[in-house]
């Protein structure tokens, strides 16, 4: 299994030797999401956590005080490391009390000459994050077990897939939500209202009006194929790939269709 670019793999990508590990080999394993080049006193505001952030050094305010700011922030923020350029223009050299906090906070501190262009770095770590990632999902698709498992990881997370459907369902996404498990039922039970009502607690009544409301505000029909294959492809890229079940927890019984029963589409109401 391939894995992804983590802090301690930074000095083995090609070009990149002369970086060195200096600190924190305890939290070296962190992943790496992306690299950022600090410009101001404080970078919290500007990451999401899992950056490898890059101190350049060439600002004034990069005293040796404010590296052991910087080394506390990358710690309570969730950073994967920082990256601290040393050379004679900006910061000298690493203080050994800056290592050992950060040893103390097992946040991994790399060195890097300041000679080492920075295109080079960021543009190395980038091509490793992504064909890194893209080799682990391919690998994620080889185990899945359905079709469906290998669309939705093809797909990425749930807001990737959301985004996908968007330009069908973007204005409906909240109700195929709520309605998510009325509309497993339904499918589940090839179509019979009176069956999906049974496992769902309900009266029949209810789960037709439940399913014409979706019908009715995004304007599909179940009787046409296309619109019926629509729902169903839009409907399942919101379940988890992993479980099948639908991101609304609300609860359900399985029950198998009786053999030899048609599909039989919810009539939609007309006037």
């Amino acid at each position: 299994m391939s894995e992804l670019l983590c802090t301690a793999d930074i000095p083995d990508l090609p070009g990149l030797g002369a970086i060195r590990l200096r600190a924190g080999q305890a939290g070296a394993g962190r992943r790496v999401r992306w690299p950022y080049v600090a410009e101001n006193r404080s970078f919290a505001p500007w990451i999401k956590g899992g950056e490898l952030v890059f101190i350049t050094g060439i600002g004034r305010h990069h005293s040796l005080d404010n590296l052991f700011e910087l080394v506390h922030e990358g710690a309570a923020t969730g950073v994967a490391g920082l990256v601290i350029l040393t050379g004679d223009a900006y910061i000298g050299q690493l203080p050994s009390a800056l290592l050992k906090r950060a040893d103390v906070l097992q946040l991994p501190v790399l060195e890097q000459p300041y000679s080492l262009p920075m295109v080079t770095v960021t543009e190395a770590i980038s091509r490793a994050i992504i064909s890194r990632e893209q080799l682990a999902s391919r690998e994620d698709e080889t185990r899945a077990e359905t079709l469906l498992q290998r669309l939705q990881l093809r797909l990425g997370n749930l807001p990737a897939r959301r985004e996908f459907i968007a330009p069908w369902f973007a204005e409906h996404q909240a109700l195929l939500d709520d309605l998510g498990p009325t509309l497993t039922a339904w499918l589940q039970h090839g179509g019979n209202v009176s069956a999906a009502a049974s496992s769902l607690g309900s009266h029949r009544n209810s789960v037709r009006y439940r399913l014409n409301k979706l019908f009715r505000a995004t304007g599909l029909d179940p009787k046409r194929p296309d619109d019926l294959n629509n729902l169903i492809l839009a409907h399942l890229l919101c379940q988890c790939p992993d479980s099948g079940e639908h991101h609304d927890p609300a609860p359900h019984r399985h029950r198998q269709r009786p053999p030899g029963r048609a599909f039989r589409p919810v009539p939609r109401r007309h006037g």
